[in-house]
């Protein structure tokens, strides 16, 4: 796209173009960090088992406890069935981990693509957008992983030690619950960014928010249901209650983001 391309003046094919110039950038970003991330990956696979490793600890200590039964001082949950899937899974979690590291890189090429719609007084948002989305994504990740999902693996494996079955996880499906968990909560944390500029751009309002926060608890909770692993209804649950907090978060955000000039009076000061 040239440089002097009046905001807002974009052909259909010229946006095309952008958003191939945005992924392709975005793609060579992902790469170069996955690079990084492989050589780490078995590193990364024990940061991975560490919050259900925790509780799995303390609840095997507990069940051999209560059966007045010596606590073992060696813990391996974990099973494989195919030689194929440490390989793959190992390379999934670096994937998705150089994801994590090329966060506010990412986020730059996406206000890249969106920067020429907006009017000039707009742009200085460019800054603190790639910072805020950055912190709320990976503040999420970091909810999710030192308290949401030893959350879940304490109410997960608690019913099967108070079942008396004995623990014997594929990988993958660990790995599959850990993936949906922490980036899922990275991405719910979104919603407040997102909202603020939809506030700014006076497609929603707070008032607005409000009147359907009944309607929008349905579809959250049914969006929870779809993105959710399995059939487990705790993780529903969880991400359904964890999003519903974050939409009445975004309700003061469109209150505090909402323009307090009329939209004519915004339009003759930018042109």
């Amino acid at each position: 796209m040239a440089e002097d391309t009046p905001p807002n003046q974009m052909s259909f094919w010229e946006h095309l173009q952008e958003l191939r110039v945005r992924l392709v950038r975005s793609l060579v970003i992902i790469v170069v960090a996955f690079a990084f991330t492989y050589y780490f990956r078995f590193q990364l696979m024990r940061w991975a088992q560490k919050p259900f490793m925790e509780t799995y600890k303390s609840h095997v200590i507990e069940q051999a406890l209560r059966n007045h039964q010596t606590p073992p001082t060696y813990f391996d949950p974990f099973a494989y069935t195919s030689l194929t899937e440490p390989f793959f899974s190992l390379m999934r979690l670096a994937i998705w981990a150089a994801v994590f590291i090329a966060a506010p890189f990412l986020f730059g090429q996406l206000w890249g693509f969106i920067k020429p719609g907006l009017y000039s007084r707009e742009r200085r948002f460019a800054i603190p957008f790639v910072l805020t989305t950055t912190a709320c994504f990976l503040g999420g990740a970091a909810f999710a992983y030192f308290n949401a999902f030893a959350f879940l693996g304490d109410i997960l494996f608690k019913e099967a030690i108070y079942a008396g079955l004995r623990t014997n996880l594929h990988l993958e499906d660990y790995l599959d619950l850990f993936i949906y968990t922490v980036v899922g909560t990275g991405l719910m944390f979104e919603l407040p960014v997102l909202v603020f500029f939809l506030a700014r751009f006076r497609l929603v309002t707070a008032r607005w928010l409000l009147k359907y926060w009944r309607h929008s608890t349905i579809v959250i909770f049914t969006v929870s249901a779809f993105l959710t692993p399995g059939d487990v209804i705790v993780t529903t649950v969880f991400f359904g209650v964890v999003l519903e907090a974050l939409y009445f978060i975004s309700v003061l955000v469109a209150w505090i983001a909402a323009p307090r000039k009329p939209k004519e009076d915004v339009i003759e000061s930018d042109e």
